[in-house]
């Protein structure tokens, strides 16, 4: 089996390059500014920090720990929509990357039409 030959293909961007990279850097400095910010708001242990950080962003949402400040609360409610943001991102990144490999796959290794097998077998 050969490998396809995409050498014609145009390069991809520098987003599509270093989309999962940059993307999973934001959602690391995203999870570590809520580990702080609940350290330093709620005064909780840097686990427990890092805990809620994590339980929140995913959304799922335990109920075991609970922001009491007004300041904690708010910050929860952006720090939620943009933890969703970039883990909505990073998917969709992923998803298009895997599906041009596999677009790519499978165009190089069509199987001939029709009237070509039957060239083939006269």
């Amino acid at each position: 089996m050969e490998d396809p030959d995409i050498s014609n293909e145009p390069s991809p961007s520098f987003w599509h390059r270093g989309g999962d990279s940059i993307l999973g850097a934001m959602a690391l400095s995203v999870l570590a500014m809520g580990t702080i910010i609940y350290h330093l708001i709620e005064g909780w242990s840097w686990v427990d920090s890092f805990y809620f950080s994590s339980v929140a962003v995913t959304t799922v949402g335990f109920g075991d720990l609970t922001p009491s400040t007004d300041a904690s609360k708010l910050f929860t409610v952006f720090y939620i929509f943009s933890g969703m943001t970039l883990i909505a991102l990073w998917l969709n990144n992923r998803f298009k990357s895997k599906a041009a490999v596999i677009a790519a796959v499978k165009s190089a290794h069509t199987t001939p039409e029709a009237g070509d097998a039957a060239d083939e077998t006269s």
